[in-house]
């Protein structure tokens, strides 16, 4: 009997139109499923009270400084098993007059804005570093210079390298020294107002040993303070 629905060898030309019928009609039939975004967290931050609140009220004269957030900053988000490495690594400064006792008080957990949680450093250009003891995979940098009072640091630059000298694949995670001051190349990252949140710099796992931190003094004074500073990273693969 001839067939009342094609003709004899049409429905072979006419099973890729019926195929994508039923894809358009259903999608989920035949479309795999997106895959789950992995194993990464947000990244639970431990933050100081605050020591003051609200718009700071002298803001210097041509300022594009960040202001402070009125509300909680978004969490970054960060593999699962990171976790701060700074506490473990060997801590050494530009500032001779810093004793290891003087370079601890960056890793004690103690954020809070007291005179006796804080680094002094002697004034105009100088920097920490951490040796992180082997590679890591770092996503994270949070840094609190100090945050008692309304004040902006300058020529803040955060680097990571392979070699204690910063000279060996050096990458630049955050800059804001404008003007080259620290002869580390001029960059692009606007300077901040201090709070109790630190500044948080998301390093999208970029590889390195080392990680130095550099500053300039601030609106408040020409010496230099750290509160504390936390890494976030787990060893390079």
């Amino acid at each position: 009997m001839k067939s009342t629905f094609f003709p004899r060898g049409d429905w072979r030309a006419s099973f890729p139109l019926i195929a994508l019928g039923l894809c358009l009609a259903a999608p989920g039939i035949l479309r795999a499923q997106a895959p789950p975004p992995g194993d990464l967290v947000p990244l639970a931050l431990k933050l100081p009270a605050p020591a003051f609140l609200g718009t700071p009220k002298d803001i210097p004269a041509g300022s594009t400084a960040e202001l402070p957030s009125k509300t909680p900053r978004p969490p970054l988000m960060v593999p699962k098993d990171v976790k701060n490495v700074a506490p473990g690594s060997a801590i050494t400064s530009s500032d001779s007059n810093a004793s290891a006792e003087d370079l601890a008080k960056l890793t004690d957990g103690d954020k809070e804005a007291t005179d006796s949680s804080i680094l002094l450093m002697r004034k105009g250009i100088q920097w920490v570093q951490f040796d992180l003891k082997t590679p890591q995979e770092i996503y994270a940098v949070v840094i609190w210079h100090a945050h008692d009072s309304q004040k902006v640091y300058h020529d803040v630059i955060v680097q990571v390298a392979d070699d204690g000298g910063m000279t060996n694949n050096v990458q630049t995670l955050f800059n804001n020294d404008t003007g080259n001051a620290c002869k580390r190349g001029a960059g692009a990252d606007r300077e901040y107002f201090e709070s109790n949140q630190g500044k948080l710099i998301d390093s999208k796992g970029v590889k390195g040993r080392y990680v130095r931190l550099y500053s300039n003094g601030s609106t408040d004074s020409s010496m230099n303070e750290y509160t504390e500073v936390e890494i976030y990273a787990r060893p390079a693969k």
